[in-house]
């Protein structure tokens, strides 16, 4: 049975490609997770890719990886900066956690530098575009040894 990967995306990331473009891009989630799964199949594993722009609901679904995932890529967007909640719940999962930024963070404003969420990832991939989510992937799949 391949081994799953969360791939948890937080608020306003569903206007990916229509939000903002010059900041974030003109790729849809669509096509962000068209490209996840692809390179999943690649290398072995199998991917959850969700979004919601509830924090609880990203809550629901770490927890929820505590029982069938070798692995979390988490893009909690705005979250990032102001919840103790996500981060305590990424604080109870015990398999790798990377934390996945579209955009330079640290470019922009510098409320924006903060993330609570860097306090428990093992690796912290900004400014890197969309592809920034496969670099995330492959890495989980590196440390977690899905790939063996």
């Amino acid at each position: 049975m391949p081994k799953l990967v969360y791939i948890l995306n937080g608020p306003n990331l569903n206007l990916l490609g229509k939000r903002q473009p010059h900041i974030y891009g003109s790729e849809t989630l669509a096509d962000v997770e068209r490209d996840c799964a692809a390179l999943a199949a690649d290398l072995g594993v199998e991917i959850r890719f969700l979004q919601s722009n509830a924090e609880g609901q990203i809550i629901d679904w770490i927890h929820a990886a505590r029982e069938d995932a070798v692995g979390i890529v988490i893009n909690p967007a705005a979250y990032t900066h102001t919840s103790v909640a996500i981060l305590d719940a990424l604080n109870a999962f015990d398999g790798p956690v990377i934390e996945v930024h579209i955009s330079n963070v640290h470019k922009r404003e510098s409320f924006r530098h903060h993330s609570y969420v860097s306090l428990r990832a093992d690796g912290v991939i900004a400014g890197c575009g969309t592809e920034g989510y496969r670099l995330a992937l492959r890495r989980i799949v590196s440390l977690a040894g899905a790939d063996a």
